[in-house]
C-alpha cells in the first residue's frame, strides 16, 4: 500500500512540474535535477509453505521467516546467517506481513536472529520457540539447560530468537495407554516448579512424582512455563508464549515430564496467561508510545489503556480484535499438538472483555461478548482435540455468564479458601462454604465446578490457623497438632462435596510460611523434610484416604446431595443407590451437641478409623469435640 502512495507521490511532483513548464517531453529549457528515491522492495506474495513464525524446507536447509506488523515502513532480518548485516524482508500487497527466505542453512546448527524494524526497533520473533535472554541466561544453571548457546555479544543488544531445521524430536512413549480422568474425578495439584525442588527443573520435579502418585492426585497443573520476565517469577508476567521458559529446563525435559505424567496416569494441565503480556514482549514493542508509557491504538493486539478493569496488569489484550484471536488459538493449537497437554487453565478469564469497569461489580456483571469469545476458543479447543480436554476458567463472574459457560462444557475455578479457614480456625460465624456445591451456581453439573481451599493465590491456611486461630482455655488452634487435624476435617468436607477437586502444593503437608514471605510472587522456602514429621504425615495420608474414597467410589458425586454448613456442627449428606455417606464435623472450639439425621438406622462403617457405629434410629445424636469429625458410609466403600 505504501508503495502505491509512493508512486501516486512521484506522479503528482512530474505533473506539477509539467504545468510550470519545467519538464515536458519538448521542453528544451533547463531541466530541474530529480532527487534520487532509494530502491524499494518488491511487492511478493506470501509463499504457500509459509507460516507465522518460522517454517524449514529443503531438508532444513532453507527457512522462510515471517512477521506480521502492519503500518511499518521497513523490516529487516539481522543474524548469524547474514553476519548481523540488515537484510530486507520482502512484504506481501496487503502490507500486513513481512517475510523473506534464506537459503544454504545448516540444519543441525541453532542460528540466531531478530528483526529490524524502521532500522531502529530490535525485536525477537513472538513466534520463536527458544530465546537468548543477555540479562537472564547467566543465572540458568547448566544441569538444568545444558548446552545453552551462547549469546552473540558483541553483535546485537536485547533478546534475540534461535531457529535450527533439524531438531530432534521428541519420542513419545505414552500416547496410546493414557486415559484423561472424567471431569469430575479429577484431584488436581497446582504446582509451581521454582518452589517445588531446589533444583526448580523439571528433571527434579520428575523425581517426586511417586510422592504425588502416593498421594492420589490425578492431574498436575503447572504454573505458566512460557518464557516471562525473569527467572524467578510465578509466570503471570508472559513474554513469549512459543518457548518454554529455560529456568526450568529445556523443551525435550518438559515433554518428557508431560510423558512420564501420562505414564503415571496423571493429566497435565498448563497455566495460560492471555489476558495481558508485558513489555518484553516483541509484540507489545512493535506498537508501543514510549512518551506515554502505552501500546499505541494501531496496536492489532493491544488496547491503548491497561485500566479496563480492577485485575489490569502489563498490557491489555483487546480479545475482539482478528490479529489478537488468531494469535491466541495459535498458541493454544501449539502447545496442544506440540506438548500433549490436557487442558488449560486461563488466567484472569474474566478480563477478556472490552467492556471498561471501574469496580469488581462491573467487572463482573453478565458481558455478552466475554461469552461470544469464550464460547469461539472453546470451539476452537474442541475442534484440535475434543478427547475430553479441560478448559478451565478462572473467571469469578456473574453466576448466569458462569452458567452459560458451563453449560458449554467448561470448567470454572470456585475458591473456598476464605470461609473454609474461618471454620479451620474456629472462628464458625463466616464459615459458610456452602458455596462448593454446584446447585448453588445454576449449574447442570458437578463436573463444571472446581472447587479447592487453597490455590497460588491465597494465604495458606495453616499460616493463618497458627497465627490467628481461636483459643479456650483447653483448646488452642494455634497448636500445631490441633491446627493440623482440623486440616484433616476441612479436607474430609472438601472432598465430600460432589465434583473436582484442585490442592495447591504442599498443602497436604500443612505447609504454614505465609504468602507474603519474601514478597507475595517471591521464592518460598521448600520443606520436603515435613513429608518427615509425624502429625504432618498424617495429614498426607488423610488427603491420600480421601482421594482415594473419591476417585473408587461413585456416591461421592452424588447428584443427591444435602447438607447444613453454616455453623460449628457441620455435615454433608450423600445419597447414591441404597448407599448413604455422611461426614460430619464440629468446627467450633468447645464441644458441641450433635443432632443430624442420617435417613437410617442401623449398622454404619466410620470409614476413617475403620470402626462402626450402630444407630437405635434415623438421628444421630452424638457430642463433638472439638475437631472431632468423622466419615460415615451405610456399605463399605471401595479403596482409601
Amino acid at each position: 500500500m505504501k508503495r502505491f502512495y509512493l508512486l501516486v507521490l512521484i506522479l503528482s511532483v512530474l505533473a506539477t512540474a509539467c504545468k510550470k513548464g519545467k519538464v515536458t517531453p519538448e521542453s528544451t529549457g533547463p531541466v530541474v535535477p530529480v532527487i534520487p528515491i532509494p530502491p524499494v522492495d518488491p511487492v511478493v506474495p506470501l509463499p504457500t509453505a509459509a507460516k507465522d513464525g518460522v517454517v524449514f524446507i529443503n531438508n532444513g536447509t532453507s527457512a522462510i521467516i515471517t512477521l506480521y506488523a502492519p503500518y511499518k515502513k521497513s523490516v529487516d532480518i539481522i543474524a548469524e546467517f547474514n553476519n548481523w548485516q540488515a537484510t530486507a524482508m520482502k512484504n506481501t500487497s496487503d502490507g500486513n506481513i513481512w517475510w523473506i527466505q534464506v537459503d544454504n542453512l545448516n540444519p543441525d546448527t541453532e542460528y540466531a536472529y531478530q528483526f529490524l524494524v524502521d532500522g531502529s526497533l530490535k525485536i525477537a520473533d513472538p513466534y520463536c520457540e527458544k530465546i537468548l535472554d543477555p540479562a537472564n541466561d547467566s543465572y540458568i544453571d547448566a544441569s538444568t539447560y545444558p548446552g545453552l548457546k551462547a549469546y552473540p555479544t558483541g553483535k546485537t543488544t536485547g533478546i534475540v530468537s534461535v531457529m535450527q531445521g533439524n531438531r530432534s524430536a521428541y519420542n513419545w512413549k505414552h500416547t496410546s495407554g493414557f486415559t484423561r480422568p472424567a471431569k469430575n474425578d479429577l484431584v488436581i495439584y497446582e504446582l509451581l516448579i521454582r518452589d517445588f525442588t531446589a533444583e526448580h527443573n523439571y528433571a527434579s520435579t520428575l523425581q517426586k512424582l511417586d510422592y504425588l502418585v502416593g498421594l492420589g492426585i490425578n492431574a498436575i497443573e503447572l504454573m505458566p512455563v512460557n518464557e516471562f520476565e525473569g527467572n524467578l517469577s510465578w509466570g503471570y508476567n508472559p513474554s513469549f508464549y512459543f518457548a518454554p521458559d529455560k529456568y526450568y529446563g529445556t523443551k525435550a525435559a518438559l515433554q518428557n515430564f508431560i510423558d512420564e505424567c501420562h505414564g503415571k496416569g496423571i493429566a497435565v494441565i498448563l497455566d495460560m496467561v492471555l489476558n495481558h503480556s508485558f513489555g518484553q514482549s516483541p509484540m507489545v514493542q512493535l506498537y508501543f508510545d514510549q512518551p506515554s508509557g502505552k501500546p499505541l491504538a494501531i496496536s492489532p493486539w493491544f488496547n491503548t489503556r491497561s485500566d479496563t478493569h480492577p485485575y489490569n496488569v502489563g498490557y491489555d489484550f483487546n480479545h475482539e480484535s482478528t490479529a489478537t484471536k488468531i494469535f491466541a488459538k495459535n498458541v493454544m493449537k501449539f502447545w496442544m499438538q506440540e506438548y500433549k497437554i490436557d487442558g488449560f487453565r486461563f488466567d484472569l478469564s474474566k478480563g477478556f472483555t472490552q467492556k471498561v469497569s471501574t469496580d469488581d461489580a462491573s467487572f463482573s456483571a453478565y458481558d455478552a461478548s466475554r461469552v461470544a469469545i469464550w464460547n469461539d476458543y472453546n470451539n476452537h479447543i474442541k475442534s484440535i482435540d475434543a478427547n475430553n480436554f479441560y478448559v478451565i476458567l478462572e473467571h469469578f463472574a456473574d453466576a448466569a455468564e458462569e452458567k452459560i459457560l458451563a453449560d458449554a462444557g467448561m470448567m470454572l475455578w470456585n475458591g473456598l479458601n476464605v470461609n473454609m479457614n474461618e471454620a479451620t480456625m474456629g472462628w464458625v460465624s463466616n464459615s459458610d462454604f456452602s458455596w462448593a456445591f454446584f446447585a448453588r451456581h445454576g449449574f447442570a453439573r458437578s463436573e463444571n465446578l472446581i472447587n479447592f481451599i487453597e490455590s497460588h493465590d491465597e494465604e495458606r491456611t495453616m499460616y493463618k490457623n497458627l497465627n490467628y486461630g481461636n483459643v479456650t482455655a483447653s483448646y488452642s488452634v494455634k497448636n500445631l497438632a490441633t491446627a493440623l487435624k482440623r486440616e484433616e476435617m476441612a479436607a474430609a468436607f472438601l472432598f465430600a462435596v460432589p465434583g473436582p477437586k484442585m490442592i495447591w502444593q504442599f498443602e497436604e503437608l500443612g505447609y504454614d510460611i505465609s504468602i507474603n514471605y519474601n514478597g507475595r510472587t517471591g521464592n518460598k522456602p521448600i520443606h520436603w523434610e515435613y513429608f518427615q514429621q509425624t502429625e504432618r504425615k498424617a495429614l498426607y495420608d488423610t488427603y491420600a484416604k480421601l482421594m482415594g474414597l473419591k476417585k473408587k467410589n461413585a456416591i461421592f458425586n452424588a447428584t443427591n446431595a444435602s447438607y447444613n454448613l453454616s455453623g460449628g456442627i457441620k455435615y454433608v449428606k450423600l445419597v447414591e443407590g441404597s448407599n448413604t455417606v455422611m461426614v460430619v464435623g464440629n468446627f467450633d472450639v468447645t464441644d458441641k451437641d450433635a443432632s443430624i439425621d442420617f435417613g437410617t438406622s442401623g449398622l454404619w462403617y466410620d470409614v476413617l478409623s475403620g470402626g462402626t457405629i450402630t444407630l437405635g434410629t434415623a438421628i444421630y445424636n452424638k457430642t463433638l469435640a472439638a475437631g472431632e469429625y468423622h466419615v460415615y458410609s451405610r456399605k463399605p466403600l471401595n479403596g482409601g
